[in-house]
Protein backbone atom coordinates (compact mmCIF):
# COMPACT_ATOMS: atom_id res chain seq x y z
CA UNK A 1 0.00 0.00 0.00
CA UNK A 2 1.56 3.22 -1.05
CA UNK A 3 1.48 6.70 0.49
CA UNK A 4 -1.15 8.15 -0.60
CA UNK A 5 -3.50 4.78 -0.75
CA UNK A 6 -4.21 5.26 3.53
CA UNK A 7 -5.26 8.51 2.72
CA UNK A 8 -7.66 7.35 0.01
CA UNK A 9 -8.44 4.85 2.19
CA UNK A 10 -9.66 7.70 5.00
CA UNK A 11 -11.17 9.76 2.45
CA UNK A 12 -13.66 6.19 1.50
CA UNK A 13 -13.75 5.23 5.04
CA UNK A 14 -11.76 2.87 5.04
CA UNK A 15 -9.41 2.42 8.11
CA UNK A 16 -11.28 5.45 9.19
CA UNK A 17 -10.65 6.45 13.20
CA UNK A 18 -8.72 3.33 15.07
CA UNK A 19 -6.23 1.71 13.90
CA UNK A 20 -6.21 -2.08 14.88
CA UNK A 21 -4.02 -4.48 14.48
CA UNK A 22 -3.93 -5.41 10.98
CA UNK A 23 -4.36 -1.94 9.82
CA UNK A 24 -0.89 -0.81 12.22
CA UNK A 25 0.57 -3.55 10.62
CA UNK A 26 -0.08 -2.64 7.09
CA UNK A 27 0.81 0.75 7.95
CA UNK A 28 3.97 -0.22 8.72
CA UNK A 29 5.05 -2.04 5.83
CA UNK A 30 3.62 0.91 4.02
CA UNK A 31 5.96 3.06 5.37
CA UNK A 32 3.05 5.53 6.89
CA UNK A 33 4.13 4.60 10.44
CA UNK A 34 7.84 4.36 11.20
CA UNK A 35 8.59 2.02 14.06
CA UNK A 36 12.62 1.54 15.02
CA UNK A 37 12.78 -1.37 16.29
CA UNK A 38 9.27 -3.24 15.39
CA UNK A 39 8.39 -5.77 17.24
CA UNK A 40 5.01 -7.42 15.71
CA UNK A 41 4.55 -9.09 19.38
CA UNK A 42 3.58 -5.31 20.79
CA UNK A 43 0.93 -4.72 18.69
CA UNK A 44 -2.31 -4.92 20.59
CA UNK A 45 -5.88 -5.34 18.94
CA UNK A 46 -5.80 -1.63 18.97
CA UNK A 47 -2.51 0.13 19.56
CA UNK A 48 1.11 -0.45 19.54
CA UNK A 49 3.15 -0.66 22.77
CA UNK A 50 6.26 0.87 23.53
CA UNK A 51 9.15 0.04 25.35
CA UNK A 52 10.81 2.27 28.26
CA UNK A 53 14.22 3.26 26.80
CA UNK A 54 17.93 2.58 28.44
CA UNK A 55 18.28 6.34 29.43
CA UNK A 56 16.49 8.93 32.11
CA UNK A 57 16.47 11.98 33.68
CA UNK A 58 15.19 14.07 36.95
CA UNK A 59 13.68 17.14 36.88
CA UNK A 60 15.46 19.43 39.56
CA UNK A 61 14.78 22.77 40.63
CA UNK A 62 16.58 25.33 42.22
CA UNK A 63 13.34 28.15 43.11
CA UNK A 64 10.25 28.95 41.37
CA UNK A 65 9.80 28.36 37.87
CA UNK A 66 9.02 30.93 35.11
CA UNK A 67 7.86 29.35 31.88
CA UNK A 68 9.12 32.24 30.35
CA UNK A 69 12.12 32.15 31.42
CA UNK A 70 14.60 28.94 30.32
CA UNK A 71 17.17 29.79 32.87
CA UNK A 72 14.70 29.25 35.87
CA UNK A 73 13.34 25.56 34.14
CA UNK A 74 14.42 22.37 35.88
CA UNK A 75 17.89 20.98 35.06
CA UNK A 76 17.46 17.47 33.86
CA UNK A 77 19.95 15.33 35.45
CA UNK A 78 20.79 11.88 34.31
CA UNK A 79 19.99 9.47 36.67
CA UNK A 80 21.94 5.73 36.57
CA UNK A 81 20.59 2.36 36.40
CA UNK A 82 21.10 0.12 39.61
CA UNK A 83 23.78 -2.27 39.76
CA UNK A 84 21.06 -4.68 38.26
CA UNK A 85 20.08 -2.56 35.31
CA UNK A 86 17.06 -0.75 36.82
CA UNK A 87 15.31 2.47 36.78
CA UNK A 88 14.91 3.80 40.73
CA UNK A 89 12.23 6.03 40.72
CA UNK A 90 11.83 7.40 43.85
CA UNK A 91 8.96 8.52 46.49
CA UNK A 92 7.08 12.21 44.52
CA UNK A 93 9.95 12.17 41.79
CA UNK A 94 9.15 13.18 38.44
CA UNK A 95 11.94 11.51 35.69
CA UNK A 96 11.82 11.73 32.09
CA UNK A 97 12.79 8.98 30.25
CA UNK A 98 12.43 8.17 25.86
CA UNK A 99 10.99 5.32 24.76
CA UNK A 100 13.16 2.52 23.63
CA UNK A 101 11.36 2.69 19.83
CA UNK A 102 11.54 5.57 17.37
CA UNK A 103 8.45 6.54 15.52
CA UNK A 104 7.67 8.12 12.72
CA UNK A 105 4.04 9.27 11.62
CA UNK A 106 2.72 10.10 7.90
CA UNK A 107 0.50 13.32 7.77
CA UNK A 108 -1.94 10.88 7.33
CA UNK A 109 -1.81 9.38 10.85
CA UNK A 110 -2.54 10.98 14.77
CA UNK A 111 -1.69 9.18 17.77
CA UNK A 112 -2.75 8.77 21.50
CA UNK A 113 0.35 7.83 23.84
CA UNK A 114 -1.40 6.57 27.57
CA UNK A 115 0.26 4.70 30.35
CA UNK A 116 -1.03 0.73 31.01
CA UNK A 117 -2.97 -0.33 33.72
CA UNK A 118 -0.75 -2.57 34.83
CA UNK A 119 1.63 0.47 36.24
CA UNK A 120 -1.08 2.37 37.55
CA UNK A 121 -2.57 -0.37 39.53
CA UNK A 122 0.86 -0.14 41.06
CA UNK A 123 0.91 3.61 41.75
CA UNK A 124 3.22 4.36 38.89
CA UNK A 125 1.67 7.35 36.36
CA UNK A 126 3.18 7.39 32.68
CA UNK A 127 2.23 10.65 31.46
CA UNK A 128 2.72 13.17 29.08
CA UNK A 129 0.99 15.43 26.76
CA UNK A 130 -1.11 12.46 25.14
CA UNK A 131 -1.14 13.60 21.21
CA UNK A 132 1.60 12.64 18.79
CA UNK A 133 0.55 15.03 15.78
CA UNK A 134 0.40 14.11 12.20
CA UNK A 135 4.28 13.99 11.00
CA UNK A 136 6.12 13.41 13.98
CA UNK A 137 9.43 11.85 13.32
CA UNK A 138 8.06 11.61 9.60
CA UNK A 139 11.89 12.32 8.15
CA UNK A 140 14.29 10.08 10.51
CA UNK A 141 12.31 9.19 13.57
CA UNK A 142 11.89 10.25 17.31
CA UNK A 143 11.54 9.21 20.74
CA UNK A 144 8.28 9.77 22.71
CA UNK A 145 9.28 11.37 26.12
CA UNK A 146 7.59 10.21 29.39
CA UNK A 147 6.82 11.75 31.93
CA UNK A 148 7.13 8.86 34.65
CA UNK A 149 5.68 9.80 38.51
CA UNK A 150 5.74 7.35 41.71
CA UNK A 151 3.04 8.14 44.08
CA UNK A 152 4.28 5.90 46.43
CA UNK A 153 5.86 6.11 49.50
CA UNK A 154 8.83 3.79 48.78
CA UNK A 155 11.01 3.40 45.44
CA UNK A 156 9.83 1.79 42.01
CA UNK A 157 12.19 0.04 40.09
CA UNK A 158 11.31 -0.04 36.37
CA UNK A 159 13.11 -2.10 34.00
CA UNK A 160 14.67 -0.39 30.27
CA UNK A 161 13.21 -2.92 27.32
CA UNK A 162 10.35 -3.72 28.86
CA UNK A 163 6.55 -2.66 27.50
CA UNK A 164 5.66 0.74 29.64
CA UNK A 165 2.75 2.41 27.22
CA UNK A 166 0.53 2.44 24.56
CA UNK A 167 0.27 4.20 21.18
CA UNK A 168 -2.99 4.39 19.69
CA UNK A 169 -3.54 5.50 16.03
CA UNK A 170 -5.74 6.95 14.15
CA UNK A 171 -6.21 7.57 10.52
CA UNK A 172 -6.87 11.40 9.15
CA UNK A 173 -7.32 12.95 5.78
CA UNK A 174 -4.17 14.72 6.31
CA UNK A 175 -2.44 17.73 7.89
CA UNK A 176 -1.84 20.60 5.78
CA UNK A 177 0.78 21.27 8.56
CA UNK A 178 2.49 18.47 9.22
CA UNK A 179 4.19 18.62 13.41
CA UNK A 180 7.53 18.77 11.79
CA UNK A 181 7.41 21.88 10.26
CA UNK A 182 5.91 23.67 13.31
CA UNK A 183 8.26 26.10 15.10
CA UNK A 184 10.00 24.58 18.80
CA UNK A 185 8.88 21.10 17.62
CA UNK A 186 10.29 17.76 19.10
CA UNK A 187 10.09 15.80 15.76
CA UNK A 188 13.55 15.06 15.14
CA UNK A 189 14.65 14.11 18.85
CA UNK A 190 16.51 10.84 19.51
CA UNK A 191 17.03 11.63 23.27
CA UNK A 192 15.16 13.57 25.83
CA UNK A 193 15.65 16.95 25.86
CA UNK A 194 14.53 20.07 27.85
CA UNK A 195 11.41 21.56 27.43
CA UNK A 196 11.34 24.42 25.24
CA UNK A 197 7.92 26.13 25.81
CA UNK A 198 10.18 29.70 26.42
CA UNK A 199 11.00 29.51 22.66
CA UNK A 200 6.76 30.39 22.01
CA UNK A 201 5.73 32.29 25.85
CA UNK A 202 6.25 35.87 25.78
CA UNK A 203 5.57 38.12 28.45
CA UNK A 204 2.51 40.62 28.45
Amino acid sequence: MKFVELGAQVETGVDRGVLTDRAIRRAHRSGELRVEPFDDALVRPAALSLRLGHEAFTLVTTGPVDVADRSTHPQLVSKELDAHGRLVVDPGEVVLAPTLEKIGLSEHLAGLVDGTSDYARLGISVVLCGQVSPGFGRDAGAVITLEIVNHLRHPVLLYPGARICNLMLFASSGSELPYGEMPHNYSNDHAVVASRLADHVRHN
